[in-house]
């Protein structure tokens, strides 16, 4: 229901309107009857001033701290006149000698008290202006009613409508505390937050300019006999009355104490100046000229056009200052808000953390990070549009999943955030089991279905914890979710930020180990199974830290292709491979030259600098392309057009290119087909048992065969013994690596294993 509608049904207002009415219709019928018609008069006033002193003090109970001196005053300035207008109401009764709306002199004490309350209330009032070009404005519009009305008090106010000089007196005091009143209710009204709403506001405020109207009318408009007089005397007891229970209403309905947006213009300057000419029209001596009424028109009608000029240029500018708030609005919304799900970015985000933070001091609440899994494949193979699509469709599930004081953010691309305020651990796993129940079912997308799973990382705050390090925490958790196998939710514990940090110190240290040369290569062998000559060797990086000693690739590898940091580390044992390699074929002039092999992670392939660098190496160290093998795993170039782009350019130069750990990834055959490969490398899983293994037998047969079928080269990795030796070569494998031969060795072994070949070449068979 609207606020006028609650004000409508209201019942108090409803029966303070009908007293007013009971009394307006009272006066008409007894008009001729001035002395019962001021009994009607004083008595009707009591019930209007009750509601005014029980309006206040209702609202001095349920309004905000700040409003509830002003209420106060407001309330005791009821109660004053109900206890005055109560006695000259009783007096009216039983000594109605001389009919009088003017009221004794109990009464005069009781009003003046009460309406010195009432304006002291709105005088101290902050008017929460800011700015000196604010308050200026405020005090020349509450200063232009001032006048305006000493102007009308002036002209009237010592008109003479009694003889007596007691009365002039009498209406002197009034009119002086009308003004004040006016001008103090006016302050209030105008301030940026009031302390009532408006609509309750501009009753009271009409109260005392009405006051001033029934007051200072002059002649025949103050004489008892008419009903109209006691109408308009009435009339500020309503309207002063009705405030209190207006604004009681508005903060019933939750609407209460909202800072009102000041225009920047006033309609109050211009309806003084419409107010003033017309008295000073009713002061024209009735003689006057009609030079004088010309010249006074022409004023008249040129102030009123310049007038209404300068409101058309506020009015001008008003709309200009609305359409840069609206537009500055939009910024507002565009830098606090995702444009294609809605949702809270990233900024807001932290602002909205760092408030609960501050908030919760305890360190209750949580942040959860959300990963959507394999939404690149999503984005790559359906196209943007639909994985817009997909993201608004996840958007409105995380909302829905969530509780109502939550906040869900999209951080970016796929990434999306949720703040849990004031939410325990057990809380925080509920909401993360039904964002997860919620993703997982199937969404339509372009007439596709779509099933969406996601990795969720958990970080409960705890005292101190700033927004930055929760949110990495929560990060940390979903990596780990990811780790783990993905579509899971996963709570960030210490154990996990005391690796991430070990973490970073090994990434702080990889940057600077190419610089103080602490990688160096080491090379296992590759032999001819029929003769088991030398013909190749794979090179494979070690990182012989300062202070560690040897760092496993296991550790540093994954980390080194997540940061990216293995392309420089790739991009230096290529060219280590291939001047060894050329200083090989320097040393043993006029034999055949060994190849290579050197492994390159995925993230390398997708480097544009990849083919170049390749390049560079062999022409640096003047190597023949057919002595570099380029090693790459089938994860690498599955589903890649960048990956399979950089295989056909490598191709291109001549280099080889063997497929290393065949058999352990998605294999897919049309891979064989559509990669340019020239050796397949048997994964040592394959090896290891195919002696007893039927399994592992038949697939070491079906990859050989298939090499054999292709013209590709075949290599077994992982042979350890003679038993295994001799089988791969009866399975067809032309080539063979493992401990039965040697561990990855220096450079220097390899000479010596090199030289150890030629020797058996060279002795008679």
């Amino acid at each position: 229901m609207t606020t006028f509608g609650r004000l409508r049904r209201d019942p108090v207002l409803l029966t303070l309107l009908g007293i007013t009415l009971l009394g307006w219709i009272l006066f008409f019928a007894l008009a001729g009857r001035p002395v019962d018609q001021v009994r009607a008069y004083w008595t009707v006033q009591v019930p209007l001033d009750f509601a005014l002193a029980y309006g206040g003090w209702r609202l001095r109970w349920i309004a905000h701290a700040r409003y509830r001196r002003f209420w106060t005053m407001i309330g005791f300035a009821g109660a004053c006149f109900t206890t005055g207008d109560t006695f000259q109401a009783l007096q009216s009764m039983l000594a109605p000698s001389v009919p009088s709306l003017s009221g004794g002199s109990v009464q005069t004490v009781f009003f003046t008290v009460g309406m010195t309350s009432n304006v002291i209330a709105c005088l101290i009032f902050p008017q929460g202006l800011t700015t000196i070009r604010e308050k200026f404005v405020f005090w020349l519009d509450a200063t232009t009613v001032l006048v305006g009305g000493s102007v009308v008090a002036w002209c009237f106010a010592f008109n003479p409508v009694s003889g007596n000089e007691s009365s002039r007196v009498n209406d002197s005091v009034t009119a002086a505390l009308v003004l004040v009143a006016t001008f103090s209710a006016t302050k209030v009204a105008l301030v940026q937050a009031p302390p009532m709403a408006r609509i309750a506001a501009w009753p009271m405020v009409s109260a005392a300019m009405v006051q001033g109207v029934s007051t200072f009318l002059p002649g025949d408009f103050q004489t008892l006999d008419h009903p109209y007089v006691y109408v308009i005397r009435l009339a500020p007891s309503l309207l002063i009355a009705v405030g209190p229970w207006i604004q009681q209403v508005i903060v019933r309905s939750g609407g209460a104490h909202q800072s009102v947006k000041r225009r920047p213009y006033s309609l109050l300057p211009y309806g003084m100046i419409a107010i003033t000419f017309v008295v000073f029209f009713m002061m024209l001596p009735e003689k006057t000229s009609s030079q004088m009424y010309g010249a006074t028109i022409g004023v008249v009608v040129i102030t009123f056009l310049v007038a209404g000029r300068q409101l058309v240029a506020f009015h001008d500018n008003a709309m200009l200052i609305s359409r840069l708030d609206v537009a500055m609005e939009e910024l507002r919304d565009r830098a606090s808000y995702d444009g294609l799900t809605r949702l809270a970015n990233r900024t807001h985000f932290g602002e909205l953390m760092r408030d609960s933070l501050m908030r919760d001091c305890d360190g209750d609440g949580a942040v959860l990070l959300i990963d959507l899994d394999d939404f690149k494949i999503t984005n790559d193979t359906m196209g943007h549009a639909a994985g817009d699509t997909l993201l608004v469709e996840v958007a409105q599930r995380l909302q829905a999943a969530v509780r109502t004081d939550d906040v869900v953010s999209r951080l970016g691309g796929d990434e999306f955030a949720v703040l849990l305020p004031g939410a325990g651990p057990e809380i925080a796993g509920r909401v993360c089991e039904e964002i997860l129940r919620r993703l997982a079912v199937p969404i339509v997308v372009q007439q596709h279905t779509i099933v969406t799973r996601a990795s969720v990382g958990v970080a409960q705050a705890r005292p101190g914890d700033d927004p930055q390090t929760l949110l990495s925490n929560a990060d940390i958790a979903m990596y780990e979710a990811k780790r783990r196998g993905k579509g899971m939710w996963v709570a960030y514990t210490g154990e996990m930020g005391a690796r991430i940090s070990a973490e970073a110190v090994l990434i702080r240290e990889m940057t600077t180990a190419i610089e103080e040369n602490q990688f160096s290569l080491v090379y296992q062998p590759i032999v001819r199974l029929s003769d088991e000559r030398l013909t190749g060797v794979e090179a494979l990086i070690r990182w012989n830290h300062p202070t560690r000693g040897m760092v496993s690739p296991v550790e540093f590898i994954p980390i080194a292709e997540r940061t990216g940091q293995i392309v420089a580390i790739g991009r230096w044992a290529l060219q280590e491979a291939c001047r060894q390699a050329a200083e090989w074929r320097a040393e043993f002039p006029g034999v055949d030259s060994l190849t290579v092999g050197v492994n390159v992670a995925g993230r390398q392939l997708r480097d544009v600098q990849l083919v170049d660098d390749v390049a560079a190496a062999l022409a640096i160290n003047k190597l023949p392309p057919a002595c570099l093998s380029i090693e790459v795993t089938e994860t690498a170039v599955l589903d890649d057009e960048a990956s399979n782009e950089a295989m056909l350019a490598l191709r291109g130069l001549g280099v080889k290119l063997a497929l290393d750990d065949f058999g352990t990834a998605a294999s897919s055959l049309g891979l064989l087909l559509t990669c340019p490969v020239t050796t397949l490398k048997l994964d040592r899983s394959f090896v290891e048992s195919i002696n007893t293994v039927g399994r592992q037998s038949a697939v070491a047969t079906a990859v050989s065969q298939m090499a054999s079928a292709l013209a590709l080269a075949s290599v077994a990795e992982g042979i350890e013994t003679s038993e295994q030796r001799d089988l791969l070569r009866s399975l067809g494998y032309q080539y063979g690596q493992g401990y039965y031969w040697s561990r990855p060795v220096p450079p220097a072994r390899i000479v010596e294993l090199r030289l150890a070949d030629l020797q058996r070449s060279a002795q008679p068979a």
